[in-house]
This record gives structure tokens, sequence and C-alpha cells, in this order.
């Protein structure tokens, strides 16, 4: 599949927070989550070596459609609302439609 939607968050949690929030997002691959729908193909959790409270997502989707179909189902709000409560300021997001690119772990 191929992405023809996708964003990055940057998500700043609060002070000392990091790990759990990070913890918290890779939560989002487990089965039944979004990160682990056939409609996210990308889904990836990145954090700032200098302010390890700073955490990055970068999201793939077949569509802007499946992404909010997902995203509002019950798993995925259960972590948006847990989300919530480690965050000390808005996430900030930047949309994008993907070209071409590569991941591999």
């Amino acid at each position: 599949m191929i992405a023809q939607y996708g964003f990055n968050a940057t998500l700043t949690a609060r002070p000392g927070m990091g790990d759990r929030l990070v913890d918290l997002l890779l939560t989002g691959l487990d089965e039944g989550s979004p990160g682990a729908s056939e409609h996210c193909v990308v889904y990836l959790v990145s954090r700032s070596e200098s302010a390890p409270d700073v955490v990055h997502v970068t999201e793939g989707w077949t569509s802007e459609e499946d992404h909010h179909r997902i995203f509002a189902g019950e798993a995925a709000q259960a972590i948006v609302t847990q989300i919530e409560g480690l965050l000390a300021k808005e996430p900030q997001y930047t949309d994008y439609v993907p070209v071409r690119g590569k991941a591999a772990f």
C-alpha cells in the first residue's frame, strides 16, 4: 500500500514525562490500535536528543478518510485521551502528501 496522506506531530510532554509519552505512543502499534491498521503504512515515533520531552510522530495513511475513520474509533480515542494528560502544550501538526521514500527497521 502507498501513503496518500500523512502528517508529522510534535508533542511536548510535561517535564520528565517524555519517556511515558513515548511508551504511550508506541502502544499505537499494538494489535487493534491505529498504527496496526492496514491503512497506516508509516508510524514512526522519534524524540529530540537535546530536549527529551519533545516527541515527534510521523504517520502515513492510505487516505485522509482512512486516517479520520480509524482515529474516530475507541482504541485511538483512548490513546489520545491519555496523551492529552501528559502534554505541556498543544501539539503542533504539519500535514503533507507523501511523494516517495523508504523506512526500514
